[in-house]
């Protein structure tokens, strides 16, 4: 069997996460370039009055990079294929939650300290045994599957899913320095009411939704059109992160 995580799932993992983490990279068209002859006037009515579209925007990315832990769900496609994620991750690094690959399958992820954990579901397990005999690929059932396999966060076969628990990375990229940001309007997120704001560049599609009420953060990011389209919904900040290392008797030991 191959190790675990195989490399496949490591160039899957990393793929997403470049995409994730630069999903500002991949909004750098719209967010923070002219794109045209700049935002409307600023709203006289509703949520943040007197504040122009790139105002409430610039105001909402600011106050969410002061997070100091996100739940953050994402949905992406990439060359390889779609990618899911739903993880709570905090500036220390820790972090829990799932990630679904494409084809692949799911991987459940916790990283508490320097210590990674994952499990991974029957798909994916299939999946990374595929042109082993059946007899190789029931013997990886047994020894897997419903059991954690434990690395340290730098580890080899670990890294790569590791970066998944790097706040900063999802964040990095979003600067509040808009100057193009439209009002359109007003919506929900998980039915918290927000402010819509849009933008346009190159043929991509940005759209943000800010809390209208309390805590001016950043709920809601959407880039369509591109190569690359992603969806990411923040909650929960400043929430502590529910990491729990599993119990003993559900490692699996692979050395």
């Amino acid at each position: 069997m191959p190790a675990v995580p195989p490399a496949r799932l490591k160039h899957l993992a990393l793929a997403s996460l470049c995409t994730a983490s630069a999903l500002a990279l991949t909004a750098c068209g719209p967010v923070g370039q002219a794109a045209g002859e700049g935002s409307k006037p600023a709203s006289e009515s509703g949520p943040y009055p007197g504040l122009s579209g790139p105002e409430v925007l610039n105001k909402a990315i600011t106050t969410t990079k002061k997070a100091t832990s996100v739940r953050l769900r994402f949905a992406t496609t990439t060359a390889d294929g779609p990618v899911r994620g739903d993880l709570a991750v905090d500036t220390k690094g820790d972090c829990a939650g799932t990630i679904h690959l494409g084809t692949e399958g799911t991987t459940e992820l916790v990283k508490t300290g320097d210590t990674v954990y994952l499990r991974f579901d029957e798909k994916m397990l299939r999946s990374q045994t595929d042109g082993s005999s059946e007899a190789e690929t029931q013997a990886a059932l047994d020894m897997l599957l419903g059991k954690w396999v434990q690395d340290k966060a730098d580890g080899e076969d670990a890294k790569d899913l590791a970066q998944f628990c790097d706040l900063d990375s999802y964040l990095e990229g979003f600067e509040a320095e808009d100057t193009v940001a439209e009002r359109a309007g007003e919506s929900t997120v998980d039915g918290t009411p927000t402010v819509v704001l849009k933008e346009s560049y190159r043929g991509e599609k940005a759209t943000a939704h800010v809390a209208a009420k309390g805590t001016p953060h950043l709920l809601r990011f959407q880039v369509t059109g591109g190569a690359e389209p992603i969806d990411m919904t923040f909650s929960e900040f400043d929430k502590p992160v529910p990491v729990k290392k599993p119990a003993k008797k559900d490692i699996v030991d692979l050395g």
